[in-house]
């Protein structure tokens, strides 16, 4: 009624009282509903009927760090502090504005100052621990929150946030410990249920992560969260149907995900039930278009049923999504090879090593296309590039060979054949399938067969 009542007056500019209880009821109500210009006014009216109320007053000072005024808040805070400096809110009000400001340790100060003042503790150590996290001091932090714990079992967001304490020191195994000590004490508790399977998981203790995952959705039936990592856990197990059974539960829970259809796709390929597979990564890429590792996936399926133009498309499609991604330009290379489109299968190459994927598969495929096109100096250029990073390599060596009997400049290449020669014999067969014209020459069939014969 007080609310209807104060929208009224606004309406027809006249003028009301309401009592202390009623304005802040008001204000609180449309600073949750976001209705800040309405809350101003709110207080700027209870100030005039109430003029000595520190509790307008400082939640005039919430709306002056709301809207970033941060010296009016201080200085109506001091104004504060003088009439009533055993007020605990007047001492959260320094430490926000000291948070953002960036002084946690300040903040902190002002906190435990609150924190001696108020018999509600629980919010004050939330606030303490979450100045801690800032400083990364997640130790401290983690005391706070289990503070919080100790007060209120059923705070999860404490829970939470202990958890993630842990996790930031890779204290896998005592935040095992800690989460078992909580569900001895709340056994029906399901979100802890579900962190301490989550700790098992990064142990790889599967079984005892899948132990932890059933009683969390055996507590709630409909825990998402629950069905996905326990699905995970058992794809860690090989327990690929099961998995996919509980993805599928997610699904009929819940608007379906693209995520969800991906790790399904993901387990039938493991099934090798491949066009269960392509059905699901097609439904991934409908429920997210711009998600480019199920593209990837699929263009994956597709090579490797050597259906070289979808997987081409596919391809495609990831890059236009993520096309700073080496490995996708990696894939485009190669695909491009398999249907004989050499200048794209060099582009995809050059924009490899442009990223700084510069592995020797890079190089040597790079390498192939420009001889094969008869670029020789480009070719000899990154050969000579990659034999930087990869000396005593007989794909290198050979290759170096071949390209300078091409070029015409036959003691490089004999000093190159024999250091092929030397770190793999068996591997000169390259020579006849890059440049069978070099292994014709009879200097060089007489020179690998006598090097044959001094290592026999």
């Amino acid at each position: 009624m007080s609310l209807l009542k104060f929208e009224s007056m606004l309406k027809t500019n006249n003028v009301y009282f309401f009592d202390l209880v009623e304005f802040e009821e008001i204000i609180i109500h449309y600073l949750d509903a976001g209705k800040v210009s309405l809350a101003k006014k709110a207080i700027k009216l209870g100030l005039e009927q109430h003029p000595a109320s520190v509790d307008l007053k400082l939640l005039m000072v919430e709306l002056y760090i709301a809207d970033n005024e941060v010296d009016k808040a201080s200085n109506l805070l001091k104004k504060i502090e003088k009439i009533a400096p055993t007020n605990d809110e007047v001492f959260i009000q320094k430490a926000t504005i000291s948070s953002k400001k960036g002084k946690h340790k300040e903040a902190i100060d002002h906190l435990k100052k609150a924190l001696s003042l108020t018999d509600d503790k629980v919010d004050v150590w939330s606030l303490i621990g979450m100045e801690y996290l800032y400083l990364d001091d997640f130790e401290r932090a983690r005391f706070n929150f289990a503070n919080c714990i100790e007060v209120n079992f059923e705070d999860y967001s404490a829970l939470y946030n202990i958890v993630y304490c842990f996790d930031m020191e890779q204290q896998h195994e005592d935040a095992a410990k800690y989460l078992n000590t909580y569900i001895d004490k709340n056994p029906y508790c399901e979100v802890a249920w579900h962190q301490l399977g989550r700790q098992y998981f990064i142990l790889e203790k599967y079984k005892e992560a899948l132990n932890a995952f059933d009683y969390a959705v055996l507590i709630d039936e409909s825990f998402i969260g629950g069905y996905l990592e326990k699905a995970k856990t058992l794809e860690a197990l090989g327990n690929y149907q099961e998995a996919i059974d509980n993805y599928m539960v997610t699904l009929e829970l819940d608007d379906p995900t693209a995520f969800a259809y991906t790790r399904v796709g993901e387990c039938y390929e493991k099934l090798e039930q491949t066009d269960y597979a392509i059905s699901h990564y097609k439904k991934a890429v409908h429920e997210d278009p711009l998600l480019d590792k199920a593209w990837v996936r699929l263009t994956n399926l597709y090579y490797h049923l050597e259906n070289y133009e979808k997987a081409a498309y596919y391809i495609a499609k990831a890059l236009k999504i993520d096309d700073d991604n080496a490995l996708y330009w990696k894939y485009y290379a190669n695909i491009n090879l398999k249907l004989n489109f050499f200048e794209e299968a060099v582009n995809g190459f050059y924009n490899c090593l442009k990223l700084d994927e510069k592995s020797i598969e890079v190089y040597i495929g790079l390498i192939d296309v420009l001889t094969f096109l008869g670029e020789f100096n480009d070719a000899l250029k990154y050969l000579i590039e990659a034999r930087k990073s990869y000396a005593n390599f007989a794909e290198i060596e050979y290759r170096l060979a071949g390209l300078f009997f091409v070029l015409n400049k036959e003691k490089y290449a004999k000093n190159h054949l024999i250091n092929g020669l030397k770190i793999d014999y068996s591997y000169h067969h390259i020579l006849n399938e890059l440049f069978p014209v070099v292994l014709n020459n009879k200097k060089i069939q007489k020179l690998i067969i006598n090097f044959k014969k001094a290592i026999e």
